[in-house]
């Protein structure tokens, strides 16, 4: 068989593979709509149902803001005594790193149960000391889809979750990952801004449900008993629902989740996410929410601001229908905003690993929790209002004519993302 004979039937190949991967994902992503016409507050039920959860009352909530996060979560990590529990998707070598290696060391040698699961891609500069201190001192250490040929279908699919469970009797769930960008106050370019909520209460049970999926996954084991899921009273007046199972044949419950609660909206919708690339089903429920009188505004960072220009320019794409459809747009220079926060109607809001794009609601591991909790609402929005006065807000006259260059790169780099 000649040369070009192979060249054809090689381009072939990667065409009909291409497509096999395009298929599985288009499966995974069903075009979603909903009508309803009841406040969110008394739809939570429903809200909870469609995204795979249970509403659960009785829990207490701490909203821990940039590098006080890990002050607060390493003291806690201090006091376990029984077991540990460590998920998250990006871990670098630095001070940070030595830190939080450490204190699971200490856990592990003083007779805790220490398990931690790292996504591979996002945590492959992990250090060698560090993985060293960890595992001679006991540490379980676990990568979520190794590279490797056994996983080759999927390592488009990581684990994005950033979930501490601490003697199954209080979890952190929020946006924070180990690297040195996450100290400091947000004070500069390189000190992000990011938030996590600190949680007592029975819905702990559940955060160590979400756990326990990705490790009996990679490991295969089944955790049990007093140490993990101990009896948990009340601690608190929050009622909390998770969402973060993804059903092979369905939309997964954080899509679901982001898309419903877009459409019960009927005063408020603020929105807090680094990385906003909505679909088109999304920027319709966006408008939608607009002429129904909703108050609809989006903080991100801007492409000097965030850790991924091309990200940022992506979602440049869609501004221009966005601002035509009523919804207000902040860009902020200063440092990567990480949360991922979303409040509805100044009683109900959403935090945790969720990006607003395609990548976290179709494909990547996430766990996002819907709370009924206004205090925390306005606590939420109060810290909007406060990045949003240092903000640029994008006016469609201004937007709508930028240059030819910035266009294009914004168009071409949305095409490559959707390739991707």
């Amino acid at each position: 068989m000649s040369s070009d004979w192979w060249i054809v039937l090689l381009a072939t190949a990667v065409v009909v593979l291409s497509l096999v991967l395009w298929s599985a994902r288009r499966h995974r992503s069903p075009r979603l709509h909903l009508e309803c016409d009841a406040p969110i507050d008394k739809l939570l039920p429903s809200l909870a149902g469609l995204s795979l959860g249970t509403l659960i009352e009785g829990n207490s909530v701490e909203l821990l803001g940039n590098g006080h996060y890990f002050d607060v979560l390493l003291d806690r990590i201090g006091q376990a005594r029984k077991t540990v529990h460590f998920e998250t998707f990006l871990w670098k070598p630095g001070e940070l790193g030595r830190r939080v290696a450490t204190a699971l060391a200490e856990r592990a040698r003083a007779g805790v149960k220490v398990r931690v699961m790292l996504d591979h891609t996002g945590s492959r500069r992990i250090s060698a000391d560090e993985r060293r201190l960890m595992e001679q001192a006991g540490v379980r250490l676990v990568f979520f889809h190794r590279h490797s040929i056994y996983n080759l279908g999927v390592l488009t699919d990581r684990d994005h979750r950033k979930i501490v469970v601490l003697d199954g009797v209080e979890a952190f769930v929020g946006g924070h990952c180990v690297t040195d960008d996450w100290l400091g106050d947000a004070e500069d370019h390189v000190h992000f801004a990011d938030l996590s909520l600190h949680l007592r209460g029975p819905i702990v049970h559940t955060i160590q449900s979400a756990f326990s999926e990705n490790w009996a996954g990679e490991t295969g084991e089944l955790f049990i008993g007093e140490t993990v899921f101990p009896k948990l009273e009340r601690a608190g007046d929050v009622t909390i629902h998770a969402a973060f199972v993804k059903p092979e044949n369905s939309a997964p419950a954080v899509k679901i989740l982001h898309h419903a609660v877009l459409c019960m909206a009927r005063e408020r919708i603020w929105i807090q996410n680094p990385y906003f690339l909505p679909e088109p089903e999304a920027i319709d429920a966006l408008g939608h929410a607009h002429e129904r009188g909703v108050d609809v505004r989006v903080l991100m960072p801007s492409t000097h601001g965030t850790d991924n220009p091309l990200v940022q320019h992506a979602s440049h794409r869609n501004f221009e229908k966005l601002l035509r459809c009523g919804v207000r747009l902040f860009e902020y220079p200063h440092t990567l905003l990480h949360q991922k926060v979303l409040t509805v109607d100044g009683k109900w809001c959403a935090v945790g690993s969720t990006n607003f794009d395609d990548r976290s609601f179709d494909t990547n591991d996430e766990i996002t929790l819907g709370l009924l909790d206004a205090r925390l609402a306005r606590e939420l929005d109060s810290i909007f209002e406060r990045y949003a006065a240092r903000a640029r807000e994008i006016r469609l006259e201004t937007w709508a004519r930028r240059g030819a260059h910035h266009k294009l790169l914004d168009n071409a780099v949305y095409l490559v993302n959707e390739v991707l």
